[in-house]
């Protein structure tokens, strides 16, 4: 059980992270200019225009500000006391989403709320963070009890689910993420093997067909019973596996075939070179090449993306941001960004490991694996290593709900961290 201690706000000033917070404005500044470039042309205004999207980014930097603020004012414990609340407040505003939200891009994943629209999917990821480390740090839990995992993987599968529902794979894949956080815990590495053999047989699948990885399969079956022939246990999970994987191949054909949309099917084609389509599908990723391409090393120069000017590169202030980066900071500001984010990475699981308590710890690498998530997947699918999948990069790409997401996200651990001399496990 976790005791917290009644001073946690005496003196927090001195105590919370302020490397981390360095690196957090520095994020959202870059982010803004870049958003200013991302739509700058000859007839663009000032920059503090609040009718434009980059002021509008700058009331959302302001807001966040204040809202990280308030956060680090709060008592500690009014995290994993209200934590619950919180869960339940965002799966409601998922289900309330599916039925009066707006569709945008395909997706009906916004709750209009006059001229701002509230993303509940983005609130999901924290909340659930905090209910997942409640749970874990709340008893004597092991991850090597079926009944635990099962209960965690229950606390990330029904947000996830309902995310799917919208539907939005970008954000639900985050979720998937957070598995990483049960294996820091003591979740078994075969969970994470089994994983990545399912991401494998779901590649080959769609490359060679469900018929060809099903003979190479029992062949591999054979050999493997073939030499461990005497060993009982370890042939029985031999078949067991070789049962979950040929109806996982089936599953997987079935899902691509009728589940996944037009859209989500060509750009999964276009990533693994089954199809070509320049114009089509593989339009995004292509631009997108070629604006961070044409950066070269130093870049065209702040607000001379010929790219960017153009608007050759959709969604270029949100999804695409960094393509803004790439061609006009070129290499160098590309690393500069890429770097920041890893010193934000490994500070975060620096903070993560130097808790005194479960919740804090748990609920630390909560944050390192979303943030890393959508790092990672943003600047993979603008360079054409993953398929597009509409994920914001965090801190830069443009939107309220994202900014004031992660902005939450970073500051509950900022104030977790701020009082971890008086919580403890």
């Amino acid at each position: 059980m976790n005791n917290y201690s009644t001073n946690s706000n005496k003196g927090f000033f001195f105590r919370v992270d302020g490397f981390t917070i360095l690196l957090f404005l520095c994020l959202v500044t870059i982010g803004w200019f870049n958003i200013y470039a991302s739509v700058y042309s000859d007839d663009t205004t000032t920059i503090f225009d609040l009718n434009t999207n980059f002021g509008k980014q700058l009331i959302f930097i302001i807001i966040s500000c204040l809202v990280g603020m308030t956060i680090l004012l709060l008592d500690s414990k009014f995290f994993i006391t209200f934590s619950p609340v919180f869960y339940g407040i965002t799966i409601l505003l998922l289900v309330l989403v599916l039925v009066v939200g707006r569709n945008v891009a395909g997706n009906q994943a916004w709750i209009p709320i006059g001229s701002f629209r509230l993303q509940p999917s983005e609130f999901a990821k924290w909340s659930s963070s905090l209910l997942l480390a409640r749970y874990i740090s709340s008893g004597n839990y092991k991850l090597t009890d079926l009944k635990v995992i099962l209960i965690c993987l229950a606390i990330l599968g029904l947000p996830m689910f309902l995310i799917m529902l919208q539907p939005d794979t970008g954000s639900a894949m985050v979720f998937g993420s957070l598995i990483l956080v049960l294996y820091r815990e003591g979740l078994s590495p075969l969970y994470l093997i089994a994983g990545l053999l399912m991401i494998l047989l779901f590649i080959t699948t769609l490359l060679y067909g469900k018929l060809y990885v099903i003979l190479a399969l029992i062949l591999l079956t054979a050999l493997l019973i073939y030499n461990f022939q005497r060993n009982r246990k370890l042939l029985t999970s031999i078949g067991v596996g070789f049962v979950l994987s040929i109806a996982f191949i089936f599953s997987t054909d079935f899902v691509y075939q009728n589940v996944l949309r037009p859209h989500q099917k060509g750009r999964i084609d276009i990533l693994l070179g089954i199809t070509k389509d320049l114009k089509g599908a593989g339009y995004n990723v292509n631009q997108s090449k070629i604006a961070i391409g044409s950066g070269g090393l130093k870049g065209k120069g702040y607000l001379q993306g010929t790219q960017t000017k153009f608007n050759f590169v959709p969604e270029q202030s949100t999804d695409f941001i960094f393509c803004t980066v790439g061609e006009e900071w070129g290499f160098a500001g590309s690393f500069v960004v890429v770097t920041l984010y890893s010193i934000l990475l490994l500070r975060i699981i620096h903070l993560a490991e130097r808790q005194r308590s479960a919740f804090s710890r748990i609920y630390g690498y909560c944050v390192a694996c979303i943030i890393f998530c959508h790092f990672f997947i943003n600047i993979a699918m603008t360079i054409g290593l993953m398929p597009v999948i509409g994920i914001p990069l965090p801190f830069l790409s443009y939107g309220g709900s994202s900014l004031l997401s992660f902005t939450i996200l970073l500051f509950i651990l900022l104030k977790l961290d701020s009082n971890r001399m008086g919580l403890n496990s």
